[in-house]
């Protein structure tokens, strides 16, 4: 299976407590960015600076805007950041510098105002829709599949002389039956963005402005199923490879599940741990506007995890030998062995895969890794069945699979670059990347920290199950796959509403926030509620879709229930770190959860797996209990969090910025 279950991290400006050394504003990225544009060369200043006149207009022209406007919700806008490793791998905050909003952010942003105008009775409903808009196939499928939530319209861009403060005298002029349709500049079509900004800026200041909760309940759903539709295509690599080789006998599913363990915590959290840096790095060095550093750094990582991969291909060449030492049964020892072996071809892929994301995201470019795996995801699927059954080849079928799949990743997304966007910031192969590496391993360090957390909790457990015998280990590899995919439901429900909670805090409206957040809430009850039932009621059948050894599904569809009844808790603890990374707090939820994981659920599966005797029901105990106790604590968190004092920290922010 692909060994490698990652999301792309959307450069942000939240923090994390256990990153605070490469925080954008830290004076070691500063000194590394500085250091680089020191020697930027004349030819590269040129190359870029034309490249920067021809685009100023789209992208960087309304910083100014940004910084005058304390309410615009443009002003605002946050990009969500996110990893996931493992079962329920947390989100990682990401310490990406603050970028300027791409053309289709601000008029998301925009027509997010327009809309709440319109809900307000604060301007006619002919103006709560753009006329012009485009309306073609591209228009519609980028609409439907972009994993960044605004999308793009005919919008002008803002004006930085309209985006002052309102003086009190205008603002004493509203109240709450002014219609505003009169102003000077409203025509019979719908308003310009500057029209709209100022309408905007004149409501939120005289407390006009409110939201409800079918307006809520809209937007999360438009940002949020797109991003279930990219969760969902990357983890299909992994659950193709389940589904082919759960068939072939337990030992079979037994070694992909330890493989995969391995590949999690000594590959994916590796790779994607050090390329954290890049969110910052890059992000910093597109905004300096000198975009052919972009490319600088992107090839500085690519290099750095190559040289990383050394030490992991030893690790795994010999893993057979080391696993051996570890797991009792000698021949799902083996075969995890020949796995990883095999899965070493694709390692320098996903190095450049996991780096070209960052350098993309650095850009504004967030939709690439989807259209890579549409293309990828059905190939990988096909290749899994043709190697493994068609051309009989057996269980080393899947890790080939998996090697071609992780180099084509790189490939399809190069492409993607060179044809549709993202070549500017391209630099070249020069030598100037194996220089200045120091600044960026020393911003690397935190995030392999915090990426090795989140997935080794979790991957334990796996380990543990192989003491139990091979086919409680195959059946750990069921429920874990089968609780990952019901996972890729409410994660991107956080995602959403984090990052409307974000957006309205930002543009301090507090009570639209309140709302925004109750409506994310109550999502996260009914997808837990829906993952719940059909669990419960698929519990003797699912198993089967796995694996065709009666011992392995009894076992699963006694413990199903168990992981059943916590889908609730887990919705709820997902939505609920949304929330609090809206808020800016997440550093209270990355607390709890290290806690709950490690001081609660660690020792109560252990104790109830081996003393207790209660077996694989007993791993999943510790981490049922962990859950709910991770809602349950952040929902009283947030209920007692002050929201008036997020407004004035993130108004705080916003001034720095």
């Amino acid at each position: 299976m692909a060994p490698r279950n990652t999301l792309s991290a959307e450069a942000a400006e939240h923090q994390s407590p256990f990153g605070r050394s490469f925080q954008s504003s830290s004076p070691l990225a500063e000194a590394a960015i500085a250091r680089d544009l020191a020697q930027y060369t004349d030819e590269d200043s040129a190359i870029s600076s034309t490249d920067h006149t021809s685009e100023s207009s789209t992208v960087r022209a309304p910083s100014s805007h940004v910084a005058t406007n304390p309410h615009s919700l443009a002003g605002s806008y946050r990009r969500p950041s996110f990893f996931t490793s493992g079962n329920h791998g947390t989100v990682i905050p990401s310490p990406g510098d603050y970028q300027p909003l791409t053309q289709s952010e601000r008029d998301q942003a925009i027509e997010d105002e327009r809309h709440l105008l319109s809900d307000n009775r604060l301007i006619a409903p002919e103006h709560a829709h753009v006329h012009g808009k485009p309306h073609g196939l591209q228009h519609k499928l980028s609409s439907l599949f972009s994993t960044s939530p605004g999308q793009g319209s005919s919008s002008k861009p803002y004006d930085s002389s309209r985006g002052r403060n309102i003086e009190p005298a205008t603002a004493n002029e509203i109240t709450e039956t002014t219609a505003l349709l009169d102003a000077p500049g409203c025509s019979s079509n719908a308003m310009d963005a500057e029209e709209i900004d100022r309408k905007w800026e004149e409501a939120v200041t005289a407390g006009l402005i409110n939201t409800t909760w079918r307006r809520e309940a809209q937007v999360i759903g438009r940002y949020s199923l797109p991003l279930m539709v990219t969760f969902l295509l990357q983890y299909s690599l992994t659950v193709a490879s389940i589904f082919t080789i759960g068939h072939l006998g337990k030992e079979e599913l037994g070694a992909v599940s330890l493989a995969s363990m391995t590949v999690s915590i000594t590959g994916n959290a590796v790779y994607s741990g050090l390329a954290t840096s890049l969110d910052t790095l890059c992000a910093q060095a597109y905004g300096s506007g000198k975009k052919k550093l972009v490319g600088l750094q992107m090839l500085r990582m690519i290099y750095f995890l190559w040289l990383v991969t050394i030490p992991i291909a030893v690790l795994w060449y010999f893993s057979e030998h080391i696993l051996a030492k570890i797991v009792p049964e000698r021949e799902v020892a083996r075969m995890a062995g020949m796995y990883l072996k095999i899965a070493l071809l694709g390692t320098p892929g996903y190095a450049c895969f996991e780096s070209g994301k960052r350098y993309l995201q650095a850009q504004g470019v967030f939709s690439a890794s989807l259209w890579v795996l549409l293309v990828c995801a059905p190939l990988n699927a096909f290749m899994n069945w043709f190697f493994v059954w068609k051309l009989g080849w057996g269980f080393v079928g899947a890790p080939i699979a998996v090697a071609i799949t992780e180099n084509l990743l790189p490939l399809c997304l190069f492409a993607y670059i060179y044809f549709a966007v993202g070549s500017e910031c391209w630099c070249g192969f020069t030598r100037r990347a194996f220089d200045n590496w120091g600044p960026m391993i020393r911003l690397a360090l935190p995030g392999l920290i915090m990426v090795e957390a989140e997935c080794l909790a979790f991957e334990v457990l796996t380990l543990a199950s192989s003491y139990l015998g091979t086919s409680e280990l195959a059946a750990q590899s069921i429920l874990s796959t089968i609780s990952s995919i019901t996972w890729q439901i409410p994660f991107p429900l956080s995602i959403a509403g984090s990052t409307r909670v974000a957006n309205l805090i930002g543009a301090t409206l507090a009570g639209a926030a309140k709302t925004s957040a109750k409506v994310t809430f109550c999502g996260a009850i009914i997808v837990g509620l829906f993952n719940m039932v059909l669990l419960s009621c698929l519990r003797s059948y699912i198993p089967m879709l796995f694996s065709s050894d009666p011992e392995v599904i009894g076992i699963v569809a006694q413990v199903l229930p168990l992981c059943a009844a916590f889908q609730l808790f887990d919705a709820i603890a997902a939505v609920t770190n949304g929330i609090l990374r809206g808020l800016g707090r997440q550093e209270i939820g990355g607390y709890i959860q290290l806690f709950c994981y490690y001081a609660i659920a660690m020792p109560i599966s252990m104790g109830s797996t081996f003393s207790l005797g209660w077996g694989v029901m007993g791993l999943w105990t510790g981490v049922a209990l962990a859950l709910m106790l991770v809602s349950g604590i952040e929902c009283v968190f947030i209920t007692h969090i002050s929201w008036e004092r997020s407004v004035e920290e993130a108004m705080e922010r916003n001034e720095v910025l």
